[in-house]
């Protein structure tokens, strides 16, 4: 029921965050082209703050519409610009001065205590390589260099008279598209523009490769059911999950409140439906070696096999103590009978849930003790 509630709490941030962000584009877009205002603050807004409202309020429209898919995901950097971006699409809608901005200004503050309270919720980290972080940094470093260098040298440019309109240059220039109202007219400019060309168009192309290709991948691989080589690359002391059945999916909510985990399944019905719910997926065979090295079992803390099936679990458990002679397996059984098989087998823990489910039921049936309150207990339940 609580995570019910939670559950409940994420969609309405999400929704509503995607609501704010169209509102914010769409207002935006129709006050640019509206040339008077008709809301009771218009006679106290300038006439070029409006203007200026409804151009920034369609960038910001975006920048919240990425911090939706960002909540979507969970992320705690989406939190964070999300409740940045909220307060200031209200102020926009507000300058905006139109009839058609209020409802910006009423949904992103209604919007804005709903975020705030599920705070708790969005806290998976947005993890940026090595590369990517220097990607951007490189990206940011040759528009700094691109904007500071052109308004030092306006003298020597055709159309430069503030660092907007240096800004506006480098970043044309960078993007290739070069609208040419903005031209070098000295030998001395000429030189520091070809810099420019040089270091923005490469750190663009770095950036947009460097950033953009693993979250293509990241969604191809989703749907077929991998993982990419940079998430498995990342992982390290995690546990591996080898098959699914009807005893895993206790074992995963169990996980994924503790540390980070993959599961190995050949079921693409399995994979798929985990991957909707950002659950680290290998579509593979459990008993193979050749997913369970992908998988970093040699780095790994744990290995995990509960399937319903102790056949497929034995060929999977040898494999794994096979390949990593020091890791700990832990196996849940489904007939008594196998326990000893599924130790001989590389094993270090072998558990029934059955029997234990079964004792506890007898137990209560017969009166003696508290079952209840032991299953409670092993549930981590008050």
């Amino acid at each position: 029921m609580q995570w019910d509630r939670d559950w409940i709490g994420v969609r309405a941030s999400v929704w509503l965050t995607f609501a704010v962000a169209a509102l914010s584009v769409a207002t935006g877009i129709i006050n640019i082209s509206t040339t008077t205002a008709t809301g009771p603050l218009a006679a106290y807004v300038p006439p070029m703050v409006r203007q200026t409202a409804g151009f920034t309020g369609v960038l910001t429209g975006f920048l919240t519409l990425a911090g939706a898919f960002m909540l979507r995901k969970r992320y705690r950097a989406g939190w964070f610009l999300t409740v940045g971006m909220l307060p200031i699409t209200a102020v926009q809608g507000l300058l905006q001065a139109s009839n058609y901005s209020y409802p910006l200004v009423a949904l992103s503050l209604l919007t804005l205590p709903v975020v705030a309270l599920n705070r708790r919720t969005f806290h998976h980290e947005l993890d940026l390589t090595t590369t990517q972080l220097a990607a951007l940094g490189a990206l940011v470093a040759a528009q700094v260099y691109g904007t500071v260098g052109t308004f030092a040298l306006r003298d020597g440019f055709q159309g430069v008279n503030s660092l907007i309109d240096a800004f506006y240059y480098t970043l044309v220039t960078g993007s290739t598209v070069g609208y040419g109202d903005i031209y070098a007219q000295t030998q001395q400019a000429r030189l520091f523009a070809m810099s420019a060309i040089m270091l923005s168009v490469a750190s663009f192309a770095v950036a947009l490769g460097v950033v953009l290709t693993p979250m293509i991948e990241a969604r191809f691989s989703a749907a077929l059911g991998r993982m990419t080589e940079q998430q498995l690359d990342t992982l390290e002391n995690h546990v591996l999950v080898l098959g699914y059945g009807d005893l895993t999916e206790p074992i995963l909510e169990e996980l994924e409140a503790q540390t980070t985990f993959v599961v190995i399944t050949e079921d693409e019905t399995v994979t798929r439906r985990l991957t909707n719910h950002d659950v680290h997926v290998l579509t593979a065979d459990p008993s193979d070696e050749e997913p369970l090295k992908n998988a970093g079992i040699d780095r790994a803390r744990a290995v995990i096999a509960a399937t319903n099936n102790d056949a497929n679990d034995a060929l999977s458990i040898l494999t794994a103590r096979e390949l990593n002679p020091e890791i700990h397996i832990a196996v849940g059984v489904t007939q008594r009978e196998n326990v000893s098989k599924l130790k001989r087998a590389g094993a270090d823990t072998v558990i029934s849930p059955a029997a234990i489910g079964g004792h506890l039921l007898v137990e209560a049936a017969m009166g003696r003790g508290d079952s209840e309150r032991e299953a409670s207990d092993l549930l981590g339940e008050e």
